[in-house]
């Protein structure tokens, strides 16, 4: 079970830039194509960028060809809770960050093997962290 860090709307427009603000806690979207991470291959942990809380693998990252990060599954069942997201007239599911509730991106069922899902992420929700450097969730 993660530790839940729950801020206010100030805190949390302090401790974000405008772009993680909108992704993270108004669920925008980046461009597709404009994303940080799309073509990164460095291996490491992603992380969210609100919290630290540890998301995604590198190992797990794969070419979508959509123009968001994507990834075949989480780190662990906790790293993220799934909602259900009924915006702009479709039926998606959300993939939010398990420790703050960011807002991250939506998982669909059209990705590779082994899991057959496609996490697709808003680079601008994520850190990455260099495989071998400490995983330090922030303080809240």
């Amino acid at each position: 079970m993660v530790d839940k860090l729950i801020l206010s709307d100030e805190e949390w427009r302090k401790r974000l830039s405008p772009e993680e603000y909108d992704v993270l806690r108004r669920h925008g979207t980046e461009r597709p194509g404009s994303g940080c991470f799309l073509g990164t291959k460095t291996p490491g942990t992603y992380v969210c960028a609100g919290c630290g809380n540890p998301l995604f693998k590198s190992g797990t990252k794969f070419e979508s060809g959509t123009g968001w990060p994507s990834f075949t599954q989480p780190l662990t069942a906790d790293s993220v809770t799934e909602v259900q997201d009924r915006s702009y007239g479709m039926i998606r599911t959300e993939v939010r960050c398990a420790r703050c509730d960011g807002h991250l991106g939506h998982v669909f069922p059209d990705g590779p093997p082994p899991t057959g899902l496609r996490y697709c992420m808003n680079s601008v929700a994520m850190k990455h962290v260099p495989e071998g450097q400490p995983l330090q969730p922030a303080k809240s």
